[in-house]
């Protein structure tokens, strides 16, 4: 059997100013995604199902209001595979290399997606996160921070999560994703297949200021949800874990599941 596709190194640290990216924070401050975002998502929506084979069990999960949506992180396809099958827009926080003097940046800041200096203290993207949380939208985060480069999930959680899920009192939805770690294999024309599914939603006490413990706490929480949801399906192989997510969504409902508390 080949080798998967390899994939170049990540570039950690931007050594750019925080300056730069101040125009981007100010218009996802400002208003809500506009039309890129529904362009970008017909498209995207239309090649994770009809090249992937992507399907999506437990949307329903996802509340109206405030909410964070925590998937697992293991392709740059990973924001298109979690909205693919929610209606909400959501913001996603984006590393801060991904902004620059390129059209893309122009879709990006206008589709809702706004930067983060990851490797620093990097308030700016906090403040635009809580103004997004503030006026009742949806952002969309990584809790292990970059992409996994093995496919696998991360030992420990960034606390940056559980800082935005304490302060601001939001709802979390933890998201697994599994055979997305695969889709650069599309290169030699092999399309794995990808599920998504959609925990209940963890709601957490909110906290003015929490302390870095309580935020490596929370974190540490959110990660555990996303790793049971992601080892029910890998336990179930590619071909089953369709079947398996949609099982498990019926208990859910069977059981009146509407969240499970923090």
């Amino acid at each position: 059997m080949s080798a998967d596709v390899k994939i170049r190194p990540q570039v950690y640290r931007d050594p750019r100013p925080a300056e730069r990216f101040t125009r981007y924070h100010q218009r996802v401050r400002r208003r809500p995604p506009q039309w890129p975002y529904e362009l970008v998502r017909v498209i995207t929506v239309w090649i994770a199902v009809a090249l992937f084979r992507t399907v999506g069990y437990g949307a329903e999960n996802v509340p109206n209001g405030p909410v964070i949506l925590a998937p697992n992180h293991a392709s740059f396809m990973d924001h298109f595979f979690t909205g693919a099958f929610v209606r909400r827009h959501i913001h996603f926080m984006a590393k801060s290399q991904m902004f620059g003097r390129h059209p893309m940046s122009w879709i990006y800041s206008h589709g809702g997606v706004f930067p983060v200096r990851r490797g620093q203290r990097d308030e700016e993207a906090f403040k635009t996160a809580f103004a997004v949380l503030g006026r009742g939208g949806a952002v969309g985060m990584y809790v292990e921070g970059g992409r996994s480069r093995s496919g696998r999930l991360a030992e420990q959680a960034r606390p940056g999560i559980g800082r935005l899920a304490l302060e601001s009192g939001a709802a979390v939805v933890p998201v697994a994703i599994l055979g997305s770690n695969r889709i650069r294999n599309w290169r030699r024309l092999r399309f794995a297949k990808v599920v998504v599914r959609y925990g209940p939603p963890l709601r957490f006490e909110a906290v003015a200021d929490p302390s870095r413990a309580e935020q490596q706490a929370a974190a540490d929480e959110i990660l555990d949800r996303i790793r049971a949801l992601h080892a029910e399906l890998e336990q179930a192989g590619p071909r089953r874990a369709a079947a398996v997510a949609r099982a498990s969504v019926l208990r859910e409902r069977a059981g009146g599941s509407a969240g499970v508390p923090g």
